[in-house]
């Protein structure tokens, strides 16, 4: 669920140029033995880091539906140039349940459905 110190130092050198190791890293997660001396002050930073993580998901892309449509449409296109047909195909049923809200708990309800008892269903039939 969290990232490892490696893919944190790989994120400081991108962002600031910046060469650390993951036990620099470490040091700074209280949870872990290198930060089990870590100061009062930084555990606070951490645990509200971590509470602000685990609550906010709008800061993570892939949770927008837009988002995963446009990444769906850059691997399609990969695909297709490497002539991948089947990840293709599958990407695009996959497309297809994003579209269709196949991963939401949204119920629709069509207004324009009459009911009809079940008498009126029988007589129908005769």
């Amino acid at each position: 669920m969290f990232e490892p110190p490696s893919a944190v130092v790989r994120a400081v050198k991108d962002a600031f140029e910046v060469e650390v190791s993951p036990q620099q890293v470490e040091a700074y997660n209280p949870e872990r033995r290198a930060g089990r001396n870590l100061s009062e002050g930084y555990r606070e930073i951490f645990e509200k880091t971590r509470e602000a993580f685990l609550t906010d998901t709008a800061a993570i892309g892939v949770s927008h539906k837009v988002v995963r449509l446009r990444t769906l449409a850059r691997l399609i296109e990969t695909a297709e140039k490497r002539g991948n047909a089947v990840l293709a195909a599958n990407l695009l049923v996959q497309v297809a349940k994003e579209m269709g809200d196949a991963y939401t708990n949204r119920q629709r309800i069509d207004a324009n459905v009459a009911v009809r008892s079940h008498e009126d269903a029988l007589g129908d039939l005769e």
